[in-house]
């Protein structure tokens, strides 16, 4: 009986931590899930800066692009704000953050992976993008041009 008691407790303290887990970090409006990216890389296009004439395949910013047609937000990651940037600091490096996916997206075909969700509440189809297996988030992580996603928005502006 002492030992079911211990199970129960067990049981629900992860339940509980689980909730505290999914609330802390916006319920599933903020929720990202990982997935492994498809064997093969078979999305190739010719991207350009997002203007203001029809959006087939450009970058808006570091983390946002269009792709035949459809927006996608990178969902693993979050970078520096372009529209508007709050300091020249934030400017600079979402700048950086935009010419370097925009490399990216044109250096030969990628894949893209969904996770639990495939689209954010602004209507963003929500994707994973890779190439040879390395995700194009972790690559701008690792320059310092974003951050992973935790699901809570962090200035720029102090970093």
């Amino acid at each position: 009986m002492h030992r079911s008691m211990w199970v129960a407790l067990l049981v629900v303290g992860f339940g509980v931590g689980g909730m505290l887990c999914f609330e802390r970090t916006g319920g599933l409006d903020r929720t990202v899930a990982l997935t492994s990216a498809p064997a093969e890389d078979t999305l190739p296009a010719s991207f350009s800066i997002c203007g203001e004439d029809r959006r087939m395949n450009c970058v808006v910013d570091g983390d946002t692009f269009w792709f035949k047609g459809e927006k996608i937000r990178i969902a693993d990651i979050d970078t520096p704000e372009l529209s508007p940037p709050r300091c020249t600091a934030e400017r600079v490096k979402g700048e950086a953050a935009k010419a370097r996916i925009l490399a990216l997206l044109n250096a030969g075909p990628f894949s893209m992976s969904t996770g639990l969700r495939d689209e954010d509440r602004y209507g963003r189809k929500l994707g994973t993008v890779s190439r040879k297996g390395q995700s194009f988030g972790e690559i701008l992580v690792g320059e310092g041009l974003a951050r992973r996603w935790d699901g809570a928005r962090r200035s720029w502006c102090d970093s």
